[in-house]
């Protein structure tokens, strides 16, 4: 990461899930037992859970929207674009992969090294040559900047919490079915407050990839332009085959009302094409 901004919010960010992460553990450590083993079994369950989402996580987005794998003559130029960028990079070239989603868009999954692209029939047809290279800039930004693995780490941080919040409900009651219930509700509203630091930092991500791609393609225009017509298109479009943990990996999510943009993803897309144009 070449962002100062994105450093020192990743700092800030980081040290707050590291004290939820934190207090959870003390938190299991203390109610379910003092000792070595329940302080390693914490640890270790914490770490297997994180590891277990992501990989699962890559699996089912790329399931979900029936992804194969891009013909490298058919889509020659798209190929050439993606290898040029990794030399200039040096990133290792991701696997690319299309699928038909009902709507234009584009997403990344895995970690640097070990990437893939998603790229939908639609947004090909839909952008021009220079637009559509703009997006797949975007996409290996964020496979550059370690963004979905960032994500996952956090969202596992979440996870951890949210379980902790639940049991230590169920174990300091009357373990009744109000406790089971009340335990659910605790650990859900626990879970979506260290969220809403993840996604703080997602919806900077989407910014810095911007910015990302606005230098490896020489200018903000194509992927603005590419926004805006990926914005209509998505209006129009009423068969969408993107679920919605799949459109959290997208480069273009929804602009919804006030609550909807504090628990989203991306930041305004009029936002961001003014971003790239400025």
């Amino acid at each position: 990461m070449r962002h100062i901004g994105l450093k020192v919010r990743m700092a800030i960010v980081g040290a707050i899930l590291f004290a939820f992460y934190s207090v959870a553990v003390a938190a299991a450590w203390f109610f379910f037992g003092q000792s070595q083993s329940i302080l390693a079994l914490a640890i270790v369950g914490s770490v297997l859970l994180v590891g277990v989402q992501y990989k699962i996580g890559k699996w089912a987005a790329l399931r979900s929207v029936g992804a194969e794998d891009m013909d490298e003559r058919e889509y020659q130029q798209i190929h050439q674009f993606v290898e040029k960028v990794c030399r200039d990079r040096n990133l290792k070239k991701p696997n690319l992969k299309i699928a038909s989603m009902g709507v234009p868009n584009a997403f990344a999954v895995g970690r640097r090294g070990n990437g893939t692209v998603v790229v939908s029939r639609e947004l090909i047809q839909l952008l021009d040559r220079d637009e559509l290279e703009g997006v797949i800039a975007h996409e290996l930004a964020h496979i550059d900047n370690r963004d979905v693995v960032t994500m996952q780490l956090g969202q596992g941080i979440a996870s951890i919490v949210g379980i902790v919040a639940q049991y230590i409900v169920l174990f300091t009651g009357d373990n009744d079915l109000a406790d089971f219930f009340l335990a659910i509700v605790v650990g859900n509203i626990v879970q979506f407050f260290v969220m809403l630091f993840v996604l703080a930092i997602s919806r900077y991500r989407e910014y810095v990839a911007d910015a990302d791609a606005k230098r490896i393609i020489n200018g903000g225009d194509p992927l603005a332009r590419a926004l805006e017509k990926i914005s209509e298109g998505n209006k129009r479009a009423q068969d969408s085959k993107i679920d919605e943990n799949v459109n959290a990996l997208c480069i273009f999510g929804e602009d919804r009302g006030l609550l909807q943009k504090l628990v989203s993803t991306h930041p305004p897309t009029e936002k961001r094409i003014e971003r790239l144009r400025s």
